[in-house]
This record gives C-alpha cells, structure tokens and sequence, in this order.
C-alpha cells in the first residue's frame, strides 16, 4: 500500500477523468489520497471529492500565493468534518517577490501573518500542518519554532532539500518526497536523502504538477508514486517494499487516519 500525501485531485485538469485516474492508481497499489488545501475556491470539490471516496481526505488550508482569499471563518465548519486531516499547504514562498524592496518585505510581512494564523488554527484543532517553504528555510523554520508548531507537527512538502532544516524532525515534522527525486538536476536533493530519519519520510506527487521522469512534460497523477517509491529504494539501497511499510506507517501516524 502507498499513500500518497499530497495530490491537487481537485484541480480543473482532473474534473474530465478523475474516477480513470482514481482507479489507475488504486490498481497501482495507491490506497490513501490526501487533498491539501491551496486555493479556497477548489475546497468545496475537495470535500465533495472526499466524501465520495473512502480512500480519500482532505485539507484546509491557503498556499502562500492565494494568502488573499485566507478567512478563517471558511474552514472552521469543515475543518472538523471527519475527513479533514490538515491544515495546509501553508507556508512561505519568495520565489515570486516583485516591486520594491519595500513591497518585497510587505510581501513577506503578509506572508508570515497568514502562515502564523494557519498554524494557530491547526493547534486550535489539533491537525497536523502541511508546509510549503520555498527560498524561505529560515523564516519558516523561525515561525515553526517560535509558535510552537511542534503541538501539532505536520509534513514539509516537497522538501527542498535544504538540510537547516532537517531539524525539524525532532519538533514532529515529516518531510515529502516527490517526483523532484527523479529529476537529472537533483543533485542537493539525492544528497540529503539519506540524512532524513526512515521514521520521518512521506511520499507525495503533488499532481498534477511536478511528474516524475520519465513522465515530464505531461500531467502528474497519483499512480507515479510508484517512481517516486522506486527511486527512493534505490538511492538509499534498501527494497521497495521496506519504502511502502515505512512511508504508509508514517502518513497514517501523522494524520491519523488508517
């Protein structure tokens, strides 16, 4: 069994053929799904998407570049539907910061506050948090440990690779890993593999973006798990069947669901 942690299932490329995509994975030996939240306006085909399929859950939660449409009042009914298992993707991300010094550091300013408010949400609820961090270790590894994430700890999604961060595992964070893996300008990520605790280790795609070779340029789906799983098998020398034990034990430990 796979789980994969982190799959868009309800973004507009799959409204044709989600139930095609659903089944080939599940054929594949990918049991569990998990919607994170991005943008609000997805977030009533996640739910619907949720409670039509055993095998799949949900977040809620604001991606960075959506922080304007973050209203707390949006998720605090369905945060304790039974399939929310989350708060996130939240987090920071600077790749894209434009203007003026100053209005790069308002950017960042605002940023912070909505990611601080999702982790104050997800300790309220006690749900794990799921992290989105680009160019942005140090801030978000500040605001983690300043507000106590630890409470709920959560996953790093698509793990950069940055190793300032890996200490987070001792504060309950997990780390995602996805098709990146398998990309030829890898090279940082190969690298800290193998650092990252067995125990802490989560497998996502992150569909439909981010499709693992041999696949790129063509949509991501959840059965690519499976080249995700393959390649950490074997970078870090150990069986693929050792990979699917320990990252479904760790995804139904972390968000609690079986």
């Amino acid at each position: 069994m796979v789980v994969d942690t982190h799959v868009h299932l309800d973004d507009e490329r799959f409204i044709d053929d989600l139930d095609e995509v659903l089944n080939r994975a599940r054929d594949g030996g990918v049991e569990r799904f998990i919607i994170p939240g991005a943008d609000p306006i997805n977030l009533k085909r996640a739910v619907l998407i949720a409670q039509n399929n055993s095998d799949v859950y949900f977040a809620v939660g604001v991606h960075p570049y959506d922080m304007d449409s973050f209203n707390e009042d949006d998720f605090k009914e369905l945060i304790m539907h039974k399939k929310c298992v989350a708060v996130g993707e939240c987090g920071l991300d600077y790749f894209r910061l434009e203007g003026t010094e100053d209005e790069k550091e308002e950017e960042k300013r605002k940023q912070k506050e909505i990611f601080i408010a999702q982790i104050e949400l997800a300790k309220k609820y006690k749900k794990p948090l799921i992290v989105h961090i680009r160019d942005a270790s140090r801030d978000s590894k500040e605001i983690l440990l300043k507000h106590n994430a630890s409470e709920v700890g959560g996953v790093l999604h698509c793990y950069n690779a940055d190793e300032e961060l890996l200490s987070l595992a001792k504060e309950g964070f997990y780390f995602g890993i996805g098709g990146v893996l398998t990309f030829s300008n890898a090279k940082k990520l190969i690298h800290v593999l193998p650092k990252i605790p067995l125990d802490k280790l989560l497998i996502e795609t992150d569909a439909p973006y981010l499709t693992p070779t041999p696949h790129r340029g063509k949509r991501n789906e959840p059965l690519y798990t499976q080249l995700i799983l393959k390649k950490i098998a074997e970078l870090l020398e150990i069986s693929e069947q050792k990979v699917e034990e320990i990252s479904t034990k760790n995804a139904f430990k972390l968000f609690h669901i079986s």
